[in-house]
């Protein structure tokens, strides 16, 4: 199964040093039975896409927490894509929601999807309505549209390590 999983650039630093990557809680997200289900139409491609986004609107906490501790941390959000077959299903926690019993190993990595530099600020402010706009708000929703609206860029599990040298 293709999961997408959230993660910051200082995650994207740990799994090239490390040669794995643990999810924050073991979270990821997938195309489920129940996600397909949520969707009236759409094609496999279409709808791991919509996998990759929720991951992608998940980095946004995971920035928070990395900016509360040092507020220039990189807020660029990170998705790492990977085919793991061993995942739990969460329904309960939402449609695309899997759990991992195991960190992903570098060598199950599938792709790396990055924003550019120019989603920066979106994602900045995105960051900071994240939660206002899960509650309905519909100006922070706006907002996180903003960022939203950045496609991440793709990368080659090979390129990362030039990737972050350039950073």
């Amino acid at each position: 199964m293709r999961i997408y999983v959230p993660a910051t650039m200082r995650m994207l630093r740990s799994l090239v040093d490390e040669q794995r990557l643990q999810p924050l809680s073991g979270t990821a997200f997938a195309l489920t039975p129940a996600l397909r289900e949520s969707y009236a139409i759409g094609d496999t491609e279409e709808l791991e896409y919509a996998a990759q986004r929720e991951a992608a609107r998940a980095c946004l906490r995971l920035i928070a927490s990395e900016l509360e501790e040092d507020d220039k941390t990189d807020v660029r959000r990170v998705v790492v894509s990977a085919d793991i077959d061993d995942v739990t299903l969460r329904p309960d926690l939402d449609n695309a929601v899997v759990r991992l019993a195991y960190p992903v190993p570098w060598k199950k990595v599938a792709a790396v999807h990055v924003d550019g530099a120019d989603a920066e600020q979106a994602v900045r402010d995105a960051v900071a309505v994240v939660d206002a706009a899960d509650l309905g708000d519909a100006d922070a929703e706006f907002t996180l549209g903003e960022a939203e609206d950045h496609e991440l860029l793709w990368y080659a599990p090979q390129e990362v390590p030039f990737l972050l040298e350039l950073m």
